[in-house]
C-alpha cells in the first residue's frame, strides 16, 4: 500500500493562527525528543564511573566520546527552542522562532542519530567483536537516517514536484 501525498491546507486559518499552531506542534515534538536525549545523555555521563569501563579499548573510547558530544549537541539543540520561546515571549518574533526551532530540531535529530548509533555500537563493542559492532552501529545510523531524514525529504520532493 503506497502513501497518499497530498498537503493539507486550512484556508480558513489566519496566518497568525497558523504560526501559533505550527509553533505549538513543533515545541511539543521537541519536548518529546528532548526527554529521550536527556535520558541517553544521563546514561552516557554515568558510564565512565561504572565498573568495567576501564576495559573499553580505543575504539570504544572514540565511540563513547562521539556519543557524549553528540548527545550534548542534541540536548542543546532540542532544548534551545523552548528556552528561546520563553525569552522571546510576546516579542512578535514567532515566525523567526518557528524557523529557528525547525532548523534546531533537524540538527538535534542528526546529533541524536549519531549519539544513538555510537552508543549502540559502544555497547556492542563491549559485548561482541568488531563486525557485529560495525553492523549494528551502521544499522542504527542507516535506519534513523532513512526514517528521520531521507524518507521525509523524498516525500517533500514528491509533493513539490506534483505542485
Amino acid at each position: 500500500m503506497s502513501e497518499v501525498l497530498e498537503p493539507l491546507e486550512n484556508t480558513d486559518e489566519h496566518p497568525k493562527e497558523r504560526v501559533d499552531r505550527e509553533l505549538g506542534e513543533l515545541l511539543q515534538g521537541l519536548r518529546v525528543a528532548a526527554t529521550g536525549v536527556q535520558v541517553l545523555f544521563a546514561f552516557l555521563l554515568t558510564l565512565p564511573f561504572s565498573a568495567g569501563f576501564e576495559k573499553i579499548d580505543a575504539t570504544g573510547n572514540w565511540l563513547f566520546y562521539t556519543a557524549v558530544v553528540s548527545a550534548a549537541v542534541a540536548s542543546i539543540c532540542l532544548i534551545a527552542p523552548a528556552t528561546q520561546h520563553r525569552i522571546l515571549f510576546r516579542s512578535g518574533l514567532k515566525e523567526l522562532l518557528l524557523q529557528r526551532a525547525n532548523r534546531l530540531g533537524v540538527v538535534g535529530g542528526l546529533a541524536l542519530a549519531v549519539s544513538m548509533a555510537c552508543s549502540t555500537a559502544l555497547v556492542m563493542d563491549a559485548l561482541t567483536g568488531m563486525w557485529p559492532t560495525a553492523l549494528v552501529g551502521a544499522g542504527v545510523a542507516l535506519l534513523s537516517g532513512w526514517l528521520w531524514f531521507i524518507q521525509p525529504l523524498l516525500s517533500l520532493r514528491l509533493v513539490r514536484d506534483d505542485a
